[in-house]
This record gives structure tokens, sequence and C-alpha cells, in this order.
């Protein structure tokens, strides 16, 4: 059966790195980050790995690991989300994401599902969209 959830979450920490590349032109650069989720994801201090390319010094496109760990729709567990987007040039990030198949655990084993965000530059806290469904 598949479920919907929404909530929040929350740039806690974003560390980027240049990786390759020049200032304002096409480069390449790593970030680490961490999220507060809150609503349907419940999870304090996930931990994500970013590569991103930029083709502009604001525009470009990225992919990433999180692993999230806390609870879905009151079910303990961790999981991974692969993601997938794009810094526009109005300074918003769409995402689309994926559960990395075969990597929850606790309460969420068996965990599929996709979820998508928009958030808008310079505003730490963004709305998100989950669809899931639990096996077993």
């Amino acid at each position: 059966m598949h479920q919907q959830i929404t909530g929040t979450f929350t740039f806690a920490r974003w560390d980027e790195k240049p990786v390759a590349g020049a200032d304002g032109g096409a480069r390449i650069a790593h970030a680490s980050v961490t999220n507060d989720y809150a609503g349907g994801i419940e999870a304090k201090g996930t931990s994500c790995e970013y590569t991103i390319a930029y083709t502009s010094e604001t525009t470009g496109t990225f992919v990433g690991y999180e692993f999230i760990e806390g609870t879905l729709d009151g079910r303990a567990g961790s999981f991974v989300m692969e993601q997938r987007g794009a810094f526009r040039a109005d300074g918003g990030i769409d995402c689309a994401c994926t559960v990395l198949p075969d990597s929850a655990t606790g309460e969420l084993t068996g965990l599929t599902g996709t979820g998508s965000y928009t958030a808008q530059g310079g505003r730490p806290t963004s709305p998100y969209t989950f669809d899931y469904a639990l096996e077993g």
C-alpha cells in the first residue's frame, strides 16, 4: 500500500569545497550537508554528500546520497536517499529523490519510495513530499 507524507527540512549545515574548474564558470564542487526533517519524516542531523557540477556562478546540477536515521510515519529505522537535482538561475533548487534499494533498516526494512522538493535560495527551510511503500 502506497502512502504519501509531507513535511519540511532545514539545512543545518552546508560545507562546500571546490574540486576542479574556475570560479564563476564551469566547475565541480563537493558539499557535505546536514539536514533536520520534520513532519512525516522526523530526523535530526542527517548526513548528505553531494557532487555539484556548476555551469555558471549559480546554476548547475547535483547528485548525492543522504543517510536518514529517525522515523517515517512513526516507524523507526534508517535508509539512504539518492538525490538528483538542479540549481536554477532564479536561486531555486529542484530535487527528485529515490530510496536506495535494500538500504532501509529497523521498522523501515523493505522501504521503497520517491520524493521531491523545491527550495528557494536564502530560505533554510523547504517543504518536501514523499511517496512510499513498506514491503512485508
